[in-house]
């Protein structure tokens, strides 16, 4: 026992190598958010590709100029209306599967979920232009929901693999990697899609390139990940026992044999409902930036699409930078053994919210002529939010690391009833594209729902293993017995006997 918790504490299991399964397989997910947020976002900028001119006379002179783009390749005069119904459609299904996604990912593993998922989406990204033209934006909007339905558990999914694979000081690094796929996918598409949709693909190549890239990551997908450590047919011995160690302080629960979720105590505790108002006022502001930002950048700054895609990237692009520098940060505060993990969640998560908050008041005064500034203060709004990846987006699995999956899947479903709503409410405010003073409620309302979460988060989150966690039913068989993290000496392993502590 001394033996194998000094090689704990001095990372012998950790340096073995300088990349070991655990990576790879958050190098993995990485990739599988890249394609999900990829699959997402594809719309809002295809969108501005498909349409075509709202004046009748204007659209059948285009039309006449082109008989392959009446045939197949053809523009679209939508109604802002219709663009919000189009844009939130996706989120109507993705609500459906969260909260099931995290308990079938927990029971019976994320890895076959995840490739299901996946292979269904993608399937779906390459059949949406066949649906718009054969049944218009209601077929378009079908299809959407029926996306949302196949990603639904992603996010849960991905929470419980980091559950069962993350030692709890590499936690926030690791899910970092994973989460940080979200911009790639997003920078891929926006910066890509104006050159796709001026290519011989049109528009309909937005959907097709990224349909098909689905399928590659799902080979690599079947070949190279496992649900837990211990299902891994390549793991040393050595990553094998560094994780099982230091993955949770607490009892990390068979998933063949756990305890019923206790729906009663999660939905009494403060720590979580806290975290459930913060991941929904999250994704207010997150999604209406997502979704608006191209259309934004066509009416207020007339960019066309090329240079919209390009500059709509850029945040993101930021944003993946700075998760990485918030990284190497956390670690340096986490050296300081003065400040706890409470305060380090809780200062990124600030930073990830007020800083975002004050930047979208400012960029509601930018005038019309001053497109630098806008573009400064749109990329510090959602390039700052990376800091929320060592925030709240990883304390489901601080409070709850047996039910992270499930924990991930109510927030998200929750908070993603936000992010449906977030373009309605946009297509609602936003009556005339061009009055910028219209586009400036739009940003004082995600500001403040910015400001509450956090506040709340702030006062009442925590990052405790919460009691409900392992209930006292769990016998000898279907618990794995906790050891102290390095460093921690204050939990010690409850010895058992007979099935009773």
């Amino acid at each position: 026992m001394t033996t194998t918790l000094n090689m704990v504490k001095t990372g012998k299991y950790a340096n073995d190598k300088i990349i070991g399964v655990r990576h790879v397989q958050c190098i993995l997910c990485f990739f599988c958010l890249s394609l999900a947020y990829a699959w997402r976002v594809n719309l809002s900028v295809a969108l501005v590709a498909m349409s075509g001119p709202s004046n009748a006379t204007e659209a059948n002179a285009t039309l006449d100029s082109s008989e392959e783009a009446a045939e197949f390749d053809q523009l679209f005069s939508f109604t802002e209306s219709e663009k919000s119904y189009m844009l939130s459609s996706f989120f109507w299904g993705y609500i459906v599967t969260q909260v099931p996604g995290g308990y079938i990912a927990q029971r019976y593993g994320a890895k076959m979920l995840l490739m299901v998922g996946l292979v269904a989406c993608a399937i779906l990204t390459l059949l949406t232009p066949l649906s718009l033209k054969l049944g218009g934006w209601q077929a378009l909007c079908v299809v959407r929901v029926l996306e949302g339905l196949t990603q639904g558990a992603v996010h849960p999914a991905t929470h419980s693999l980091l559950a069962k694979w993350a030692p709890a000081n590499e936690r926030g690094m690791l899910a970092t990697i994973c989460y940080s796929g979200a911009q790639f996918g997003t920078i891929m598409m926006l910066a890509t899609s104006g050159f796709i949709a001026d290519s011989f693909a049109g528009w309909p190549g937005i959907f097709y390139f990224g349909g098909l890239c689905g399928f590659v990551w799902v080979l690599l997908w079947w070949i190279f990940a496992a649900s837990t450590p211990e299902e891994h047919k390549r793991i040393t011995r050595e990553e094998l026992k560094f994780i099982e160690e230091t993955r949770s302080v607490g009892k990390m629960q068979d998933a063949r044999k756990m305890a019923p979720t206790p729906w009663g105590s999660i939905f009494t505790s403060m720590p979580f409902l806290s975290l459930l108002v913060v991941h929904c006022t999250h994704m207010w502001g997150f999604w209406t930036l997502l979704t608006q930002i191209p259309s934004y950048m066509k009416n207020i700054y007339s960019i066309d699409i090329k240079s919209s895609s390009l500059l709509s990237s850029l945040p993101y692009t930021v944003m993946m930078i700075l998760s990485f520098f918030f990284v190497w940060l956390s670690k340096v505060l986490q050296n300081n053994k003065s400040i706890s993990t409470s305060f380090n969640r809780k200062f990124f998560n600030t930073v990830g919210h007020w800083i975002p908050m004050l930047s979208l008041i400012g960029l509601g005064y930018v005038p019309q002529e001053n497109s630098v500034l806008a573009v400064v203060l749109l990329t510090l709004t959602v390039g700052i939010s990376a800091a929320t990846y060592l925030g709240f987006q990883v304390n489901h699995i601080d409070l709850s690391p047996n039910y992270a999956g499930t924990l991930m899947g109510i927030t998200n479903a929750a908070a993603n009833v936000m992010s449906g709503l977030a373009p309605l409410a946009v297509g609602q405010i936003v009556k005339h594209p061009e009055n910028v003073s219209e586009w400036r409620t739009v940003f004082f309302v995600a500001a403040f729902f910015y400001f509450i979460g956090n506040l709340l988060f702030v006062v009442f989150g925590r990052t405790e293993i919460q009691k409900w966690d392992t209930p006292d039913m769990v016998d000898e068989e279907s618990i794995e017995a906790g050891l102290p993290l390095a460093g921690d000496k204050s939990r010690q392993p409850i010895p058992i006997a007979n099935g009773k502590p």
